[in-house]
């Protein structure tokens, strides 16, 4: 993972910490000067995991649902760069996910992943949520959204309704929240959620969740965008109107159609999710969830063949993410890999690699750095306050 200042990595696997070597620096030598390398066993055994073991959530615990297991590092306070992943017991499904706050000052993205049982039922839980407008509405939907999809008394016997309502449901707690605040910041989610060997993939706004079969990228969710025809005369239809603002947006406003928050627009930006379910199989290799700072970038079937390149998740998604800084991207980026392990995947070879230039690599000095936290994701207390000014998701 290459940051514009300096690196630091946290690599995480079955509860067990490992040192991340900097060979990856090697091919980006304009980046050396300014590098700041810090021991991840040291800032793992401090910061994230002081027990060495993954946190588990008993709040919920009932006689028929197993504890929640969820990736949850502490915080770090200076780089934007985060990354690690697990391995299920059964050694059938790994993760890894990497987040990296890129050219941005500030970082909007955060993301969870769960697992737990439920009624004897293996059930996982992964999210991508970018802000837009400040952090808090991508915040809360990672504190609350996952809780709350699981805690739907038709979670398991009715997973698609259980997961629109939940959805609209948490969109409206989001809002009631902040009625006494000016602040009118939202948030996309595209999430997929695994039940023994049914996935369901909900999209709200322009992240995105693709999945891999047989080598070939299948995107299982279809971004929000205003000039989308469906979208756009559904938004028409309630009194709105889509113009052109250096990109198509909601009012002039908002590059995207979809969105929990965004309370001056909620009559035409709703939060009701698309939702696609898929029984997997043997050809079914992993599932790669990203915000739009990857996809931006990095077209489906690249996604696919990078992710598919490297055995382990953890390497998968940190390599997507350094794919996407090193074309251009100027977002947050963050993504999840989901490795299903059922058979031996394809051989695939890796894409060229891609140099930056010196003009790539500069950026503007007159930025300001920001602090940066992480929990499970990289958090902001950036409070910024936009209602008129365009957004991009």
């Amino acid at each position: 993972m290459v940051c514009s200042s300096y690196l630091r990595t946290v690599f995480i696997q079955s509860g067990n910490i490992q040192k991340v070597t900097e060979g990856l620096l090697l091919k980006f030598p304009s980046f050396r000067k300014g590098l700041k390398t810090v021991s991840s066993a040291t800032f793992l055994s401090d910061r994230i995991f002081p027990s060495g073991r993954m946190m588990v959530d008993n709040t919920s615990a009932t006689s028929n649902r197993g504890p929640t297991i969820s990736t949850s590092p502490d915080k770090d306070d200076n780089d934007g760069c985060a990354s690690g992943g697990w391995k299920s017991e059964d050694g059938k499904l790994g993760c890894g996910y990497s987040s990296f706050r890129g050219k941005r000052a500030s970082m909007e993205d955060f993301f969870d992943v769960k697992t737990c049982k439920i009624n004897g039922e293996t059930v996982c839980l992964f999210g991508i949520f970018d802000g837009h407008g400040g952090s808090r509405a991508a915040e809360y939907l990672k504190e609350n959204l996952f809780k709350n999809l699981m805690n739907h008394p038709e979670f398991l016997t009715n997973t698609r309704v259980a997961i629109s309502e939940t959805y609209q449901q948490t969109d409206s707690d989001f809002l009631e929240s902040g009625k006494d605040t000016f602040r009118d910041d939202g948030s996309t989610a595209s999430t997929a959620v695994l039940v023994g060997n049914h996935l369901y993939v909900a999209n709200v706004g322009d992240s995105r969740t693709v999945i891999s079969k047989s080598g070939k990228a299948i995107p299982l969710s279809e971004d929000h965008k205003p000039n989308r025809s469906d979208e756009r005369k559904r938004i028409e239809n309630a009194g709105g109107v889509v113009m052109w603002a250096g990109t198509w947006r909601v009012g002039g406003v908002l590059a995207m159609s979809r969105a929990f928050g965004n309370r001056m627009l909620k009559q035409f930006v709703v939060a009701e999710p698309e939702i696609q379910e898929q029984k997997l199989d043997e050809e079914f290799e992993l599932l790669v969830l990203a915000s739009d700072g990857l996809w931006d970038v990095v077209p489906n079937e690249d996604a696919v063949q990078l992710a598919l390149s490297e055995e382990e998740p953890e390497l998968a998604a940190r390599k997507l993410i350094e794919t996407a800084f090193t074309r251009g991207s100027a977002d947050n980026i963050t993504c999840i890999v989901v490795r299903l392990y059922h058979h031996q995947s394809p051989k695939i070879e890796p894409l060229p690699p891609q140099t930056l230039t010196e003009s790539e690599t500069k950026t503007d000095d007159t930025e300001t750095e920001t602090e940066i936290e992480i929990e499970t994701e990289i958090e902001t207390e950036t409070e910024t306050e936009s209602k008129t000014e365009p957004i991009n998701g």
